[in-house]
Order: structure tokens, then sequence, then C-alpha cells
């Protein structure tokens, strides 16, 4: 659900005695999940000293100085101590076969003279322009909140009145497009639904893309509240039947859907696409089992990744008092470390930076809210027609379990109108996959399963028919 980010902070100041010569450009591109990221390190000298800077085009950063390089009989590291981050290479001709570090991560990545282009990715799902359809970029604002939410608007003609979908993406800051380790989910679903007659509103996640606001310290409820303002602009849309607005969500999008329509008459349909339907610390423990085991992790580090998590878990649940939950984190934390000889604290961090990372990252605002949300009395109040789906192989959000639970709370709420479907094969991302790994989700071409597209639209289409 949340995903790894790589942020490229660099500096250094280079110290070096060798009759090689590094000076020039050194271009390379870092490949991380799925992503690729060009790096640039401009080298000078002057005298027995370098001085570089380092450019990340994809970041729109350039000119960044950088320090702490040593190069020594062909071998070159170039050490960023702020932003924990280590390049260990070595010259060969003219290309420096190395390893980039950071956060105790490790990826291959070589650096040449040459200028080096991205890998093309082969998305054959993705949509090009022009589009059959009018496609329009909007914004409106949450005033609740006091933002300005940027998103697309597309409608199967400029001129008509349509029934409409609006998307809400997973956990994590994500673009209107969903865009996630190479591929666009949310691009595709709603150039598929345009298609075929429905009108879709998609848009940045708040605090990215071209969205204000910020995101580090909203919660989903939080994000709830953006839906509703999304809802609010498509009343003013003379395209839009207001009669016919649905919401689809994906992941955590999925609990946000229940939330709004929960509340809004406005909404005659929901979507849920992976969404849970047990309680946040139940569903991580979980992911974290099932994702750990298709890795190839022992039963035993299973075993005790379960335990250790299921007590911090639980401390985050039962806390009332935030600083009171730091400080016995800290102490639980640095506990089991002290009983878990396996622990590797990351390169260039130290064991007390480490616990506080960990301590920060479960009691951020999103964590705390997420550990504690239950989704089912909220799913007992939502009245209008829902379809939940999922993939058989989704380790993220395993079907068995919230499915059945979504479907038991919608309909001891007297909800009628219940379609549950389990895709065969299907990932979290909906993608046809082999184990249903999240590190498969970069490697398939496919973006979202045709199978799933055609079925979740035809269910639209009975509703707003």
């Amino acid at each position: 659900m949340r995903t790894l980010s790589i942020v490229l902070f660099i500096f250094f100041v280079s110290i070096a005695m060798s009759a090689q010569d590094i000076t020039g450009q050194w271009n390379g591109v870092l490949k991380v999940q799925g992503m690729q990221l060009r790096v640039v390190f401009n080298v000078t000298k002057s005298g027995a000293f370098y001085t570089s800077t380092m450019d990340s085009p994809d970041q729109g950063a350039a000119g960044i100085p950088v320090t702490q390089t040593t190069f020594v009989n062909s071998t070159i590291k170039f050490e960023v101590t702020n932003a924990r981050i280590q390049y260990n290479g070595a010259l060969k001709n003219d290309e420096i076969v190395g390893t980039f570090k950071q956060g105790g991560q490790e990826f291959p990545m070589n650096l040449s003279r040459k200028t080096i282009e991205k890998e093309v990715i082969k998305r054959p799902q993705e949509p090009t322009k022009p589009y059959s359809y009018y496609s329009e970029d909007v914004t409106f604002p949450n005033a609740k909140a006091n933002i300005s939410l940027a998103g697309t608007l597309t409608l199967p003609k400029k001129e008509g009145n349509y029934p409409v979908v609006i998307l809400i993406s997973g956990s994590g800051a994500q673009n209107r497009d969903s865009e996630l380790l190479g591929h666009k989910p949310f691009l595709v679903i709603s150039d598929y639904l345009t298609k075929n007659g429905i009108a879709v509103l998609r848009y940045d996640d708040r605090g990215f893309g071209q969205s204000t606001g910020d995101f580090k310290t909203a919660t989903s409820a939080d994000f709830a509240t953006d839906v509703e303002s999304a809802v609010a602009y498509l009343k003013t849309r003379k395209e839009i039947n207001l009669k016919k607005i649905g919401l689809m969500g994906h992941s955590e999008g999925g609990i946000i859907a229940p939330m709004v329509a929960a509340k809004s008459k406005d909404i005659s349909f929901i979507v849920l696409l992976a969404g849970t339907g047990i309680q946040g610390d139940k569903l991580l423990l979980l992911q974290q089992e099932l994702i750990a085991r298709a890795n190839g992790a022992s039963e035993a580090e299973i075993k005790t990744t379960f335990q250790n998590n299921s007590k911090l878990f639980e401390m985050v649940v039962k806390s009332t008092d935030l600083q009171k939950l730091k400080t016995e984190l800290t102490t639980k934390i640095n506990e089991l470390i002290k009983n878990d000889n396996s622990t590797e604290i990351p390169n260039g961090m130290t064991k007390e930076q480490y616990i506080a990372l960990q301590v920060n990252q479960i009691t951020n605002p999103w964590m705390q809210y997420f550990l504690k949300y239950n989704p089912q009395p909220t799913l007992e109040k939502v009245k209008c027609p829902v379809l939940a789906v999922n993939g058989e192989k989704d380790l993220q959000v395993p079907p068995k379990q919230n499915l059945t639970a979504i479907k038991n709370a919608l309909i001891k709420g007297g909800n009628k109108n219940v379609t549950t479907i389990e895709f065969p094969n299907l990932n979290h991302l909906f993608q046809e996959s082999t184990t249903g790994s999240p590190s498969e989700y970069a490697t398939i071409e496919q973006t979202f399963s045709p199978v799933a597209l055609n079925e979740i639209t035809k269910w639209i289409q009975k509703q707003t028919e």
C-alpha cells in the first residue's frame, strides 16, 4: 500500500589522489520498483581536489552541490551522509560499475560518460492522444480544508448529460492517473469507462501534482472531504446526470467511498476495488504475513514479525496520548531489537535514529487513523448499490477476508443491492499475475485486467440505465 520513495538529496566535496581522470559528466539511470530516475554527476578538479554537482533531471533538480568523494586505485565512492546515500563503483575504461545505496537498500547503477536514456516501458493499455472523447483539465475547491484540487474530467462527448464516476486513489500520494511503478491505472480505467458512455473525474491527491494542501498530515477522513468537494463540483456541471453520480475507490479509496456514500444522498452507487472490510491493524498484519511468505521468508521470521508488530499495533490502537505512545513505543522497539539479533540497522544510522524513524512512521496521523479504523460500521450505513471486487492473488487486501466482511456488513445494514466478485489470478492492482507479490507489479505489461474492466463497466451501466 505504501511504496518505496527514493529522494535524491546529494552534496559532496571530493578529495582524491589518482592519475586517472574522472572529471566530466557521468550519467546513470537508477531503477527502483519500476521507476527510473536519471542521475548525472558533474565532476571538476582543482589541484588535488575534486568538486562536483549532481543533477536529477526527472525530479527537476540541477546543480545540486555534493560532498565527500574518494577516488583511489580506480575505486570511487560518493558518500551522502545526511541523506544516508552511498554510491560505490569501480572505474573501467569509460564506465563506472557500481551500486547505489540508500536507507539500507541497494540498487545496481552504472555510470557512463555517454548520455543514457531511460528504457521504454511497454504499457499497451495506456491510451494516447488525441482521445476519441472530450477531456478537460479542471480545478475545484475543498472549502472545508481551504485547498484546491486539480484533475481531469472526461466526457463521452462535449455536449450531453452523462452518468459519472469519481475515482479515489489508494494510500500514498498519487496523481490523477494513480501513477505507480510505470502504470497509470486511473488513466486506463477513465479511458475505458468514457468510451462506454460514462463520464469520469479523477484528480491529484491533495498536496501532490497540481493540487494544494498538506498530504502528510491528512487521514482517510480528510481525503473523504476531498471526494465530497468533487461531488459538489460535479453538481455544477450541466453535462452530469445528478441522479447518477458514483464513486470508485481503490484500496484505501475503498475505505473512503463508503464514508462519503454513508453520509450523502447524492451518491447513487459505489465500486470498491480491493476495498477493505476489516480493521486496519488486522489488515496490515495479514498483508505483511502474506507478502513475506511470497518473498521467501521463513515461517520463523514471519511468526516473529507478526508477534512484534501485533504488540506495536495494539499499543497504537489503545493509545489516547500521543507523547506517551511515542515514549512507550521507543521503549518497546528498543526491547525488541535487544531480543532479536537479526535486526539490521541501515548504514549511516544509529540505533536511536532507527528507532525514532520507526516510531515516527507508526505514529503519523495517517497510520494512527488507519490502524484504528474499522470500516464495518460505516459499511452498514451504505444504502446505495455496491460492487466490491478483488483479485484472487491480492496479497495486500486478501479477498476471502475482506469481500466476506464487506458483504456481511452491507447486508447487516439492510443493503439490498450488493455484488461481490473475486477475479481469478488477479493481484492487488488487478493485473493478471503469477504470485500476486508486489515485486511483480512493475514487470507486468498489463495495467488493469480487461475482464475486470468489462465486468465493472457492465455493472455500472446496469445501475445507470
